[in-house]
């Protein structure tokens, strides 16, 4: 007769007939689809990140012009008001039409790609688009080549411009195949810890390859170049993609086997909004999402402004804002994941709202305090990540699974165009009323939005 077994079972997950499971980070991870899935995001989020660093690094070391290119550029920048005396105003134009490129297919290929990820396996989508973003940068090396000059700059910067211009297609048939098989490899009662997870690596992923991506390129090529390999920077984002690609590969799914469709890509995207107008949740959790990144891209311009009243920091620090700003949404991140299924999600949204108005007030109130600005950039995240897990939490779970891919697109689409627009709206608006008047505006816009959730109501 056998004693009794002197290892500790693992914690039963949570359940429908077990709710009392355990839950956290340390539960989810414990899902080996998602840990693959997880680690695949970890690569593709970075590599994404390290691809508009090694651009600009491209065109800081190889590209940049000489005296023969520099009239057709001075007209450019004449044409947009923009001063090119010195080199780093050059750069800054020229890797402008690399953000350009990346942006133009965010903006106007999320829908559509998202029909496509319904229509198609989501692992193969997710796989080969890794992958063919792997073989697709290992063309810049040919683009830093002599040659002849077109419309005055050289032919590789425009080599460059339609490299990034497919790799920003080919992720944007990633980012919906990647949301919608979330849900599918996660229990519903994990999904609110599995969106914190990604939340915070996102942020993760936003800071170390802004702030490291320069000095690990340069570190990479000089560490091959010892050994006689030139071009070792090259090697960072086939890298980064490949393992994406090859961590997704494993990754085992059990979707509908879905009939092939007739019906045309312009009638699947209404199905697609039909879900916003038949689903009452999933259309206010997608308004929340677009009127929080429209803040968020607001407080780009706005932390300049911030920044130059700070002495010791000046407007070229503004990244120190927005650095502890996604600090603060990976804390707040992983603070909903071990504790955010304790309260209803109206009352983290909330709450959520509630931080962001009262932050934003007390910012212009405190205007040129280091300390007290840096302290309210990192509470203005936590406030963000309680609005932000909550909503894609929602929008997961109550959008049918045949639509997700669609609805994933227009939310991609959405995000885009609200990352865009308050750019220009808030600098014009800054230039015109001052800084703190637009910090009132947009606490006040917060507030209202706080209000609309009837927190005080019972769930």
């Amino acid at each position: 007769m056998s004693g009794p077994s002197l290892t500790t079972p693992e914690p039963a997950l949570p359940t429908g007939s077990n709710p009392e499971g355990g839950r956290g980070l340390q539960e989810v991870l414990r899902l080996t689809n998602f840990r693959k899935l997880w680690i695949g995001q970890i690569f593709s989020q970075l590599a994404d990140k390290f691809y508009i660093v090694l651009m600009v690094f491209l065109i800081d070391q190889h590209l940049m012009l000489t005296g023969q290119g520099s009239g057709a550029l001075a007209d450019v920048a004449s044409a947009i008001r923009m001063d090119i005396s010195t080199r780093t105003q050059v750069i800054t134009l020229l890797a402008t039409g690399i953000f350009v490129a990346n942006t133009i297919p965010a903006m106007a290929l999320g829908m559509v790609a998202g029909v496509w990820a319904d229509r198609w396996p989501k692992r193969r989508v997710m796989v080969a688009s890794n992958a063919l973003r792997a073989l697709l940068v290992l063309f810049a090396p040919i683009f830093l080549l002599p040659g002849p000059l077109w419309f005055g700059l050289p032919w590789g910067y425009w080599g460059l411009i339609g490299m990034t211009f497919l790799e920003s297609i080919l992720t944007q048939f990633f980012a919906p195949s990647e949301q919608a098989t979330i849900p599918l490899v996660v229990p519903g009662e994990h999904l609110l810890a599995a969106n914190s997870l990604y939340q915070a690596t996102s942020m993760g992923a936003t800071i170390v390859g802004f702030a490291l991506g320069e000095p690990i390129l340069r570190g990479l090529h000089h560490l091959l170049a010892a050994i006689g390999i030139n071009g070792g920077e090259f090697l960072l984002l086939p890298a980064c993609y490949g393992l994406a690609a090859l961590s997704l590969v494993t990754l085992r799914l059990k979707e509908t086997v879905r009939p092939p469709s007739t019906a045309s890509i312009w009638s699947e995207i209404g199905e697609g909004l039909q879900v916003l107008k038949q689903v009452p949740s999933v259309r206010g959790a997608m308004i929340h999402l677009v009127m929080l990144y429209s803040l968020l891209a607001a407080l780009y311009v706005l932390a300049l402004q911030l920044a130059a009243l700070i002495k010791s920091l000046g407007p070229s620090g503004f990244g120190a804002l927005l650095a502890m700003t996604g600090a603060g949404m990976a804390i707040g991140a992983v603070a909903i994941a071990q504790l955010g299924h304790r309260f209803s999600r109206r009352r983290l949204t909330a709450t959520g709202l509630g931080t962001i108005t009262w932050t934003l007030v007390l910012l212009s109130q405190l205007r040129g305090s280091l300390g007290f600005t840096l302290t309210l950039c990192g509470i203005l995240g936590m406030g963000a990540a309680l609005v932000a897990i909550p909503a894609q939490t929602t929008i997961q779970e109550d959008t049918p699974e045949t639509e997700r891919g669609r609805v994933f697109g227009l939310q991609n689409n959405l995000i885009n165009i609200a990352l865009s627009l308050p750019l220009v709206m808030a600098g014009t608006l800054v230039s015109r009323f001052g800084l703190q008047p637009v910090l009132f505006l947009l606490a006040g816009l917060a507030l209202l939005a706080a209000v609309i959730e009837k927190p005080w109501q019972r769930c």
